[in-house]
């Protein structure tokens, strides 16, 4: 894949003639902060502190300061209960989890509701995806852990929600460059401004690597553009953004891979040239409109296409069963949905009612991947159908002061969701019509109380019920070969319990959590023959642990943020799953009390920050990260490891153009470990290998007009 070279031989030459013409401007002093407000809790803007959730926001600065820009795993280590790794594989979405939900999904995101801009990016069976989220041009990312996420619809683990910037009363301009190792570059221009009563926030980026393994070079182009009108009563907003990623995927490692050279490619990587396409469009329109101080409503209707490619490395020798769908995915889908919702605000707290309809139709095909005796090319239909899934919610929140010293939120959310299939490919004897229809119904409700114990301290606990649905890929076929979706399959039923305290007074933040959830139902592997792989409830889950978040302003130049997640996730009761493919009969005894896979028991974040009045900041970082197992039995596991990073940053201002110098290195001491680890692999190619000792360079301009 052809990568485009950085211009590091002029880069010095521009900067000197840059910086000797501009002098040097003090930068002002820091604004003394105001209490953040999201938006995600409630639906309502409130301040986190007086809410009765873990909810934590990441700002603009912190997405954008020396990074890529290309990964949420850049930004959302500093926030507790969260794991978003990089696999270092842009052919696969981010491996997140939430307290313990979302580490098993085989691809995408899913146990998260995942927006932006109110536009949902989960689908409505659960899967999700966050490659669109525009980090160019966002003003934050907030961050819902526990109970109250069973209020968006379909999860347990959490919500993430990412927001565009508003556009600034003048108009800006902004280039960006990045370039680092792997012959890795980003080059971005964002433009942005609002007059009268229209505002515009325009980002666009593209992003280029070789990768740092074989078979691992990628190339990701992203836009977005927000357009807002009116200021008074009524407000408009326009929402529209896309992305194109082609990606080679270097999938993973065994572990005798792994251990002999972490640096390597498997094999079958190689031969079949795995890779993934990726092409998403999407549109969105928001108005709001205010009928008085105390009455409000919100309309949000969004559209869009998402269609990918991929050629995966399964053996010749496997598609030849009659039923094996291929070795090439290609599906198209079309999506769309309206949110509407009432706000009222009155003295003694808000109240939110509304509902939300959301609509996916999927074309899917297969195809062999190969062609004769040439591999990694799309050969002949081994699969297609036309898939749907709608889903019909209402919910109700309220938030109610009932003392002086007492808040009360409560919440229910009624969810609907409806899968259909029509198979399109049967073959008499061979392949049977596999066409089926499935239809999910529960009620999930919240509950919290906020004891204010004094000015800087409050308390509170929360409760709330979850339901996860099986995806389209688990309902897709039942055991023993018989036709039609897995009727038999049921929701993952949580109910969740947290109790945290948070303490807010001069320069110091910090909050504590301790959670419990019990989950009926898990999801997990029956069989796996032929290409198709089913899937059963097996019995009782607990996730249980604690959390915490520290960010103390040491000195008027100095500031420590931290945080720590103690996570025990595992199997209440033992069942029985499938080993290695060709399976068709379970025999392999997962015992209880084996932790749940792809999860680190601990994992923690710090960073100290120095900044100079005179545009001269420095930071540095450590994050930890426990043993982490790789399968239900729990037979290997990847290791815990501690890594290091430092970075350097360097601002000159005049006038209305400013100059934005960094530098930054990761995994400073240059340490073996994996990354992540995928979960249950077949063959066994668990292992992820992170990159060595890394570094990244970065030039902005911005210019005020």
């Amino acid at each position: 894949m052809h990568v485009p070279r950085s211009p590091k031989a002029f880069v010095p030459t521009v900067l000197t003639s840059l910086l000797t013409g501009i002098s040097v401007a003090q930068m002002p002093p820091p604004e003394q902060a105001l209490p953040a407000l999201v938006i995600t809790g409630t639906r309502v803007a409130q301040d986190p502190h007086t809410l009765p959730m873990a909810i934590d926001v990441v700002g603009a600065e912190t997405i954008r300061e020396q990074s890529l820009q290309v990964n949420l795993s850049e930004s959302l280590q500093r926030v507790p209960g969260i794991n978003v790794q990089n696999r270092g594989n842009f052919a696969q979405d981010l491996q997140i989890s939430s307290r313990g939900f979302g580490a098993r999904a085989s691809f995408g995101v899913r146990g998260i509701r995942l927006f932006t801009d109110g536009i949902p990016a989960s689908q409505p069976d659960g899967q999700g995806q966050v490659s669109h989220f525009a980090l160019g041009s966002a003003d934050r990312i907030e961050v819902l852990r526990g109970p109250f996420s069973v209020l968006y619809g379909n999860a347990s683990g959490g919500v993430i929600q990412a927001f565009t910037e508003s556009a600034p009363k003048g108009p800006e301009v902004q280039i960006g460059l990045a370039f680092g190792n792997f012959d890795s570059e980003r080059a971005s221009l964002r433009a942005a401004g609002r007059t009268g009563g229209l505002g515009l926030v325009f980002d666009v980026s593209r992003f280029a690597t070789d990768g740092w393994r074989p078979q691992s070079a990628a190339q990701k182009t992203a836009a977005n553009v927000v357009l807002t009108a009116g200021e008074g009563a009524t407000t408009f907003t326009a929402i529209a953004n896309a992305v194109d990623i082609d990606a080679q995927d270097a999938l993973g490692l065994t572990r005798a891979e792994f251990d002999a050279n972490p640096t390597q490619t498997t094999a079958a990587a190689l031969a079949f040239n795995t890779r993934k396409s990726t092409r998403q469009n999407q549109g969105g329109m928001k108005l709001a409109h205010a009928f008085s101080a105390a009455h409000s409503a919100e309309i949000t209707l969004y559209g869009g296409e998402r269609v990918i490619t991929q050629w995966q490395s399964i053996p010749v020798a496997t598609q030849t069963a009659a039923t094996q769908p291929g070795g090439v995915i290609d599906f198209a889908r079309t999506y769309s949905g309206i949110d509407a919702k009432w706000l009222m605000k009155h003295a003694w707290g808000t109240v939110v009612v509304g509902g939300n309809f959301d609509n996916l139709d999927e074309d899917r095909r297969g195809f062999e991947n190969f062609v004769g005796t040439t591999l990694g090319v799309t050969g002949r239909l081994r699969r297609e159908e036309a898939n749907r899934v709608r889903n019909q919610d209402f919910y109700a929140q309220a938030d109610v002061k009932v003392a002086p010293k007492v808040r009360v939120t409560l919440g229910a959310r009624h969810s609907d969701v409806n899968f259909k299939s029509v198979d399109a490919y049967i073959i008499a004897g061979r392949n049977p019509d596999d066409s089926g229809g499935a239809a999910f119904k529960k009620l999930t409700p919240a509950v919290g109380v906020v004891f204010i114990a004094t000015n800087a301290l409050n308390v509170y606990a929360s409760a709330g019920r979850g339901f996860e649905t099986p995806t389209f890929n688990e309902l897709a076929y039942r055991p023993g070969g018989a036709t039609g979706l897995n009727f038999d399959l049921r929701p993952a039923v949580s109910d969740s319990v947290e109790v945290g305290a948070k303490w807010r007074a001069g320069g110091l933040r910090a909050t504590a959590a301790m959670f419990q959830t019990k989950t009926e139902n898990e999801i997990v592997t029956l069989t796996n023959a032929g290409g198709r792989s089913a899937f059963q409830n097996a019995g009782a889950t607990t996730r249980s642990g604690g959390e915490f978040a520290l960010f103390a302003s040491l000195a008027p130049q100095l500031e420590f943020t931290a945080a720590a997640t103690l996570l025990n996730a595992k199997y209440d009761d033992s069942f029985k799953t499938c080993g290695a493919p060709p399976c068709t009969t379970p025999a392999v005894v997962v015992a209880a009390g084996n932790k749940l896979p792809g999860l680190p028991g601990r994992a923690a974040f710090a960073e100290l920050k120095w900044t100079h009045p005179m545009g001269l900041s420095a930071a540095v970082d450590v994050k930890h990260q426990g043993k982490v197992f790789v399968n239900d039995t729990n037979t290997d596991s990847a290791a815990a490891y501690t890594i290091g990073g430092a970075r350097v940053n360097y601002v000159r201002r005049k006038g209305g153009l400013s100059v934005d110098i960094g530098a930054r290195v990761d995994n400073i001491s240059d340490k073996v470990y994996a990354a992540t680890v995928i979960v249950n692999e077949g063959n066994g190619r668990f292992f992820e290998p992170a990159a060595g000792r890394t570094w990244l360079g970065t030039l902005g301009f911005t210019l005020k007009l």
